[in-house]
């Protein structure tokens, strides 16, 4: 791989891994009709993208600018795993609401649908 093509290749990764860190950095825990699943999809493709070159490319030809963006991609990451830490917490928290709603409303004294079903053929 010529060294234009593997610093070309790099760039456009990481460009579009910065895009996508961003965009879901911000929408975490903002906005509720943002899809994680498929931004988890595009982040993992460019680092799998990412690691591929890193094993084509050596470390000490990527150019300087590359190894800026690497240590912003990297923060970025961590503050990406803080964020879908919290998202996860929070979607475990809501289920267990939401479970613990329904199991009280099937003790508060009412039939379930079984119940209702055995009590009516017995």
């Amino acid at each position: 791989m010529g060294n234009q093509n593997a610093d070309d290749r790099v760039a456009k990764v990481l460009g579009r891994l910065d895009a996508i860190l961003d965009a879901e950095n911000s929408a975490l825990g903002t906005d509720p009709d943002f899809d994680v699943n498929a931004s988890n999809i595009r982040k993992s493709r460019c680092l799998y993208e990412l690691s591929l070159l890193e094993e084509a490319v050596p470390p000490q030809q990527l150019s300087r600018s590359h190894g800026q963006m690497l240590r912003v991609i990297h923060d970025k990451l961590e503050r990406n795993t803080a964020k879908v830490k919290a998202h996860l917490e929070a979607v475990r928290r809501v289920t267990d609401l939401l479970r613990d709603a329904v199991q009280e409303a099937e003790a508060d004294g009412t039939y379930t649908a079984e119940q209702f079903y055995l009590r009516e053929a017995g």
